[in-house]
């Protein structure tokens, strides 16, 4: 049998002539900030004091003996190496390799010695390639395209610029003889209830003569093959299985896949894996409003309830299986279905599929590329091919994973960001995306859809970001409009789209320490990375509210209300239009470090108030109240369980002071994923500033709509009781209360609340629950409430 031994202690990081101890799998920033060389760059502004790492070469040492191993053969392989380096043992070289995104095998049977990896500084890399094949247009002045790195290590409109180096992913010794299992490719489907597992595997071999067989079990069924040379393809069928479903249509159940390399009864290695038996298809087809894009699993049809994937740390090792856990599993309690993995940052950690398979989050999984013309010449493109390869092969088996797409924003770039003018007819990555990655995904994992690309309208019969047709990326509004303007349209798949806000209170205390907090202070700005960022914010505020100047608690308030009604808009909206709109994936869940940000999950892993809104208006029933061309209401009954949803609609005209103005019940029948828009009575319409509509159903949900921006609002000045409750706290309304919020980190850093705004009518009460809180106290809590104020 193949055995492994972790090579993941006794490595140096060699500085200024001294020997840091290093941690592995880890990169040089986190070596040196163990060992105090570098501030911690996540505070303060510090990050640019740390640049220097990022230009330097840097080498990780320890030694290596593998002389008396009783084996054919020993490989040193590595898993991840970030990203230009060289390797040798003893003085000998054993490669140099050039990109994060790969794995590396290199024999050293029978070696000893000091085994040293000598890593180049990326932006040398970088610029050398930049020089050889000429300037490419991007986003960002960083060189990201030139070198097959985690792009957003170069920075981001999001993200610090920590230009990484260092052994990132686990490395190990493999020791074998006369053959091992060198890949395999699992084809997952299901034929009229029965899953089908074709498990196609090559080999490699110290003796060619050696006759091989292979054994797969799955789901107690069992099957062999012979191994033909250095392949082989054995194929099972397993009767009556369980089907995967995405969370909220079904179950999860995984079954595991073992396949075991054989020398007549001499068990040579083995491989394992868990699948889950599904179909996926992505129905692309033309129809009377332009060209769909809906996913297809098991045969139903999908609103995919989406949020954006960035990289959890800019320091990737850091992150956890734990880690990817606790973030993933807020996602699920946020509603959300679909995770894309944004390709500007990594193909993940095996763990991050492997959540995703159990909690039933689909994954859409970009190739990685993002926001720049890259070349197609070597030395790039047989790295491209490579690590496609590789990450294709890899992820394959997990059933979580639904959609290749093969780049972000780059079809689009070339369109409309003037790249056309400066390539001057030179390779951009078109080449990449409509043929090379196309070809891969067929060749290798024909079991899943490919897009060419988010956004992407399907040709280039149209523009590629036409709403009408494909995946959309909707950033005009966020961008130069009020977030009124995601009611404009109805896209086929809203792919891209946000609102920004700063993070928790706790977390700015955190990473901004002794500094007065202001929205213009030193601090904030360095940690706002967006172009006019807070411009935009300011802009965003000013359409509903009067700007509170001086007034810093005001102003994180209203911004974060802000990003929670804006994003609420646009889904609330999108999802009333199904099926004409079949999805939205949110920009973003998660940050990689403590930021101004369009996130919902804050760097530190503070739930911003978005967050709990997305628990709303992703919830599998909701209501939203919408204005029709005719300048109607209707109130969309949105139900996307899979049972009918029969109830009885109540309206209510109040006034701001709490009066009923009208009312009236009217029944309702929403199908299985299906909306139901009914009617508002002309005259329950507000007709004013003062006055707003309730629409409610079952009691559960309820949905509000104030016809004035809220400076023009004439609250009354807000008055409730505070009581503490078993677990948390009682607000109980005596008055209006529009969008209370409870800040649980005011009252402890590692305070959490279980919700975010709500609402309240004179008379109503909410228990809001509260976890981390040390010493409860009634006062302090009501110091931590905010809610929405009198124009001052």
């Amino acid at each position: 049998m193949v055995e492994a031994t972790p090579l993941d202690e006794g490595w140096v990081l060699l500085h200024e002539g001294a020997s840091l101890p290093a941690a592995v799998p880890g990169c040089v920033h986190t070596d040196l900030l163990a060992a105090g060389v570098i501030p911690d760059p996540f505070l303060g502004r510090n990050e640019p004091e740390v640049a220097w790492v990022g230009r330097r070469e840097w080498t990780y040492e320890r030694d290596l003996d593998v002389s008396g191993a009783p084996y054919e053969q020993t490989d040193l392989v590595f898993d991840g190496l970030d990203t230009v380096a060289e390797i040798r043992l003893d003085g000998r070289l054993l490669g140099r390799v050039r990109n994060m995104h790969r794995s590396y095998r290199f024999d050293v049977t029978g070696l000893a010695g000091r085994l040293t990896v000598r890593f180049a500084s990326a932006y040398t890399e970088a610029e050398a390639v930049r020089g050889e094949l000429g300037e490419r247009p991007g986003a960002y002045t960083e060189p990201y395209q030139y070198v097959r790195k985690m792009a957003c290590s170069f920075g981001w409109d999001w993200g610090p610029t920590l230009v990484t180096a260092g052994i990132w992913r686990p490395v190990r010794l493999e020791h074998w003889s006369t053959a091992r299992i060198a890949r395999v490719r699992p084809l997952v489907t299901v034929e009229d209830g029965t899953g089908v597992v074709e498990l196609r595997l090559d080999v490699e071999r110290t003796r060619v003569e050696a006759d091989l067989t292979v054994e797969a079990r799955v789901g107690g069924t069992v099957a062999r093959a012979a191994v033909d040379g250095t392949t082989g393809v054995v194929r099972l069928r397993v009767p009556d299985v369980a089907l995967w479903w995405p969370r909220g249509y079904g179950a999860q159940p995984l079954y595991d896949v073992e396949l075991t390399l054989l020398h007549g009864t001499d068990r040579l290695d083995v491989w394992r894996r868990r699948v889950g038996f599904r179909t996926v298809e992505l129905d692309t087809s033309a129809d009377e409003h332009g060209t769909g894009f809906t996913l297809v699993v098991n045969g139903e049809r999908l609103f995919a309830r989406g949020v954006n994937w960035i990289p959890d740390d800019v320091f990737p090792s850091r992150v956890t299986r734990a880690r990817y856990e606790r973030r993933l599993r807020q996602a699920a309690d946020a509603g959300v279905d679909l995770v894309r993995v944004w390709g500007g940052g990594i193909y993940e950690d095996d763990a991050f599929y492997d959540v995703c398979d159990e909690l039933g989050l689909m994954v859409w999984q970009d190739f990685l590329f993002a926001c720049a013309a890259y070349p197609e010449e070597q030395p790039l493109r047989g790295e491209v091919e490579a690590d496609a390869r590789e990450n294709v092969v890899r992820l394959m088996p997990h059933p979580s994973l639904v959609l290749w797409n093969g780049n972000n924003e780059n079809l689009w770039g070339f369109r409309d960001w003037d790249w056309e003018g400066p390539l001057a007819g030179d390779s951009w990555g078109e080449g990449y995306y409509l043929g090379l990655l196309p070809r891969i995904v067929a060749e290798l994992d024909p079991t899943r859809p490919y897009t060419a690309g988010s956004p992407w309208s399907g040709s280039w019969d149209h523009h590629p970001n036409d709403p009408a047709h494909g995946t959309h990326h909707s950033w005009e509004v966020w961008n130069r409009q009020d977030y009124a303007g995601y009611r404009a349209s109805v896209p086929r798949f809203v792919a891209e789209f946000g609102w920004q806000a700063p993070p928790a209170h706790a977390t700015l205390r955190r990473a901004l320490p002794g500094e007065e907090l202001a929205p213009d202070s030193p601090g904030m700005l360095h940690h706002q990375k967006a172009e006019d960022g807070n411009g935009k914010l300011n802009r965003g505020l000013e359409h509903h509210f009067a700007v509170p100047e001086g007034d810093f608690d005001r102003w994180h308030y209203l911004t974060q209300v802000n990003q929670a009604r804006a994003v609420a808009a646009g889904i609330e909206h999108w999802r009333s239009h199904w099926p004409v709109c079949a999805g939205t994936v949110v920009w973003q869940l998660n940050d990689c470090w403590p930021v101004t940000s369009w996130a919902a999950i804050d760097g530190d892993g503070r739930e911003k108030p978005l967050y709990h809104e997305l628990r709303r208006v992703y919830a599998d029933r909701l209501l939203t109240v919408r204005e029709e061309r005719d300048g109607g209401l209707v109130v969309a009954v949105v139900n996307q369980s899979g049972e009918v949803w029969p109830g009885a609609l109540r309206l209510r005209r109040m006034n701001v002071e709490g009066e009923v103005l009208g009312a009236a019940e009217v029944g309702f029948t929403a199908g299985r994923r299906a909306v139901e828009a009914v009617p508002v009575p002309r005259e329950l319409e507000p007709g004013g500033p003062k006055e707003f509509l309730v629409a409610e159903a079952d009691g559960a949900s309820r949905s509000l709509r104030f016809p004035a921006p809220d400076r023009e609002i004439p609250y009354p000045r807000p008055r409730f009781e505070v009581a503490l409750v078993p677990g948390g706290i009682e607000v109980t309304a005596r008055t209006l209360v529009r969008d209370l919020l409870l800040q649980a980190d005011r009252l402890h850093p590692a305070a959490r609340a279980d919700r975010g705004l709500v609402t309240l009518l004179p008379g109503e009460r909410v228990t809001i629950g509260v976890r981390g809180w040390e010493n409860p106290d009634a006062a302090a809590a009501r110091a931590a409430l905010y809610c929405m104020e009198p124009s001052r």
